[in-house]
């Protein structure tokens, strides 16, 4: 099921007014990759700020906030709060699917209740509870721009992200977008969502390939490394380069008409405080809050881009 603002509203007040008549505590961990890029950076500042928000507010639950800079550390963070903190509830946004499907399978198995943020994992139907993105809809909305950006057709790199459902979801949606409008794509590598592999990586498109019409980037820290490679190789053929998430710096240049950065995406890293806040409400009142939430994504263009610049934003 989708469920709307009114519904989250309801639930959250629901919750709020149970909260004070509950007697046991009951433990909430929450799993995220580290700061490692500026989406991370931005889903870390929401996460801090929701639990310390909820602790304030639901005086019979406790948080556990623990951040890895690798699939191995995250894999070690939640075994340790089952053995240590004998959690009730995981909210994680996985680093990588594959390596974190077995342990948080060992969640569910456990009887906590599992809420599984942004990236899916590789087996289907272990969370309670899915928030994400519409991934499909990012890589979608992302090769409709490239068709519009570009009705005569031309050549084009792509930078995928780091190996995992949501990249899969976005490369799907954009290769049906832009299929028959006489679009090539030349190459497409793994930037892994970081600005120096991205450098790295376009870095080698710029070697191999002597015209380039556009980029798609797929993702704002990676669109910064693909434009600081171009600058680097003086190149003047690539015409444009499409990231995406929203950072603020990108949405204003593309408020202030930058003509390589002509647009955004939307895919806000506060989707973490929703996966939190919904986990809270399910385990303190009687609201159903399984299903999947999805966030849509949305075009950002010079005309309505102030309406999603943040100057205060982490992100």
């Amino acid at each position: 099921m989708t469920f709307t603002k009114t519904f989250i509203a309801t639930a959250l007040a629901t919750a709020v007014g149970t909260a004070a008549f509950a007697q046991d505590t009951k433990v909430i961990g929450v799993s995220i990759p580290a700061a490692t890029h500026g989406w991370a950076g931005g889903m870390n500042f929401h996460a801090k700020e929701t639990v310390e928000r909820l602790e304030e507010v639901y005086s019979d639950l406790d948080f556990v906030l623990a951040t890895a800079s690798d699939p191995g550390k995250q894999v070690n963070d939640i075994e340790d709060m089952v053995a240590t903190r004998n959690i009730d509830a995981l909210v994680v946004l996985p680093f990588e699917s594959d390596p974190l499907t077995p342990p948080v399978q060992a969640v569910a198995d456990s009887g906590a209740w599992v809420t599984v943020v942004d990236r899916g994992l590789s087996v289907e139907g272990i969370q309670d509870l899915y928030v994400a993105g519409d991934n499909s809809g990012f890589g979608k909305v992302s090769g409709e721009f490239m068709v519009q950006q570009m009705p005569d057709g031309g050549d084009i790199v792509v930078l995928r992200g780091i190996p995992t459902t949501i990249d899969n979801e976005r490369v799907e949606g954009f290769t049906a977008a832009i299929e028959g409008s006489g679009i090539n794509v030349l190459d497409m590598e793994h930037g892994n969502w970081n600005r120096d592999d991205s450098f790295t990586v376009m870095q080698d498109f710029l070697s191999k390939y002597p015209n380039i019409d556009a980029v798609w980037a797929s993702d704002d820290d990676m669109a910064i490394g693909v434009l600081a490679a171009i600058e680097a190789a003086g190149r003047d053929d690539v015409k444009f380069v499409l990231g995406g998430a929203g950072m603020k710096e990108m949405i204003k240049r593309t408020a202030d008409g930058d003509e390589m950065i002509p647009a955004n995406v939307t895919y806000p890293p506060s989707m973490i405080a929703t996966a939190i806040e919904l986990t809270a409400v399910g385990l303190t009142s009687n609201a159903p809050v399984s299903g999947t939430f999805v966030i849509g994504s949305v075009l950002v263009t010079q005309e309505n881009a102030m309406d999603f610049y943040y100057p205060d934003s982490p992100f």
